[in-house]
């Protein structure tokens, strides 16, 4: 069976959602603490063996090569300083084995269209794809996604694609797919569709932004034409592949912030920064003393309509409400994760 050593980072999309902050810069290159998306999924792939990495770029997205290519006057300029250590940290933003290579997108017709671009490269091997909004994080010791998935590859020979339950009322965000239990954490795929209403999704389970793909891909990629929003859809290539050979969906052991929303970010920032070494204990007493300042279990409670509070009888100030009362409890602030 090959090894997976190609991974393909899509990263031509505008990030319009995050306007003004990508007006001149990648929305890849947005930092969580202290490091770019963009880094962390490369990362990633570094961990799970992998070390050719395939960049997906499009105009003003020169940040990124910048980012992973050598920086020979900011290293002179800390030499010099003596910052030992803030030299090392730029010096092994990618390691010295790990060779990058960027493809222009020229036009926005899709990720179907950026993926098959990396097919010169990829040649006739299978290869990882990883889209960089989709942030993960595992617990300490436990493999990363990516890797759970080049290792899940070697053993089955098959496509896989990371998936997750959502709600139902948010499949109109995602690939949607079908298919029945095959192994532990492992479904194998009967259909997939693009973006379904929730009333005609298949299910709820969500293909999420981490997949492992045969090279058989790439036909299926020339010959669908344009789909939804008249790009050329990886899902339609997918479930044009699923004619041809197996492909499993994986439930993936970890956390993903969904780092294209301004929630899901956020989300992700408050998460690694309790987890960052460096700001970790001070960040957490910051919150916490944040969230009593400005009372966030209260202010974590449903806003609706406007309701009046009963008064309480007479002579029964301790008394809890009826079970008609309108009156509100306090409720716990839910998880930030």
């Amino acid at each position: 069976m090959k090894k997976i050593t190609k991974a393909v980072f899509p990263v031509a999309g505008l990030g319009s959602r995050f306007l003004p902050a990508t007006k001149a810069q990648p929305k890849e290159m947005l930092p969580i603490v202290d490091k770019p998306l963009i880094q962390y999924a490369v990362e990633e792939a570094v961990e799970a063996g992998i070390t050719e990495m395939i960049f997906i770029t499009g105009r003003n997205k020169r940040a990124i090569e910048d980012h992973f290519d050598k920086a020979y006057e900011l290293e002179s300029e800390l030499e010099a300083a003596g910052k030992v250590k803030l030299l090392e940290t730029i010096r092994h933003v990618v390691p010295k084995h790990i060779n990058c290579v960027y493809v222009r997108q020229a036009e926005p017709l899709g990720l179907g269209h950026a993926v098959l671009l990396a097919k010169p490269l990829v040649g006739d091997e299978p290869f990882a794809v990883l889209l960089a909004d989709d942030f993960m994080d595992v617990e300490p010791g436990q493999k990363n996604v990516m890797a759970q998935m080049t290792a899940m590859y070697e053993r089955e020979g098959k496509s896989l694609l990371a998936v997750q339950d959502v709600p139902r009322p948010e499949t109109r965000q995602y690939g949607i797919v079908s298919g029945s239990a095959y192994g532990d954490r492992l479904e194998l795929l009967s259909g997939i569709v693009e973006k379904p209403a929730p009333e005609d999704a298949p299910s709820t389970l969500a293909v999420v932004g981490r997949y492992v793909l045969t090279p058989a891909i790439f036909e299926r990629l020339e010959n669908i034409g344009t789909g939804a929003g008249g790009e050329i859809q990886l899902t339609d290539a997918i479930s044009a592949l699923l004619q041809q050979e197996q492909i499993l969906a994986y439930r993936y052991q970890g956390q993903r912030f969904d780092c294209g929303s301004k929630l899901g970010y956020l989300k992700a920032a408050v998460a690694m920064g309790f987890k960052h070494k460096e700001v970790g204990s001070g960040f957490a007493q910051f919150l916490q003393e944040f969230a009593i300042q400005h009372d966030l279990a209260q202010a974590a409670q449903p806003k609706g309509p406007a309701t009046v509070t009963p008064l309480k009888p007479t002579g029964t100030s301790h008394a809890s409400p009826s079970a008609g009362s309108t009156e509100k409890q306090p409720v716990a602030a839910s998880s930030v994760m």
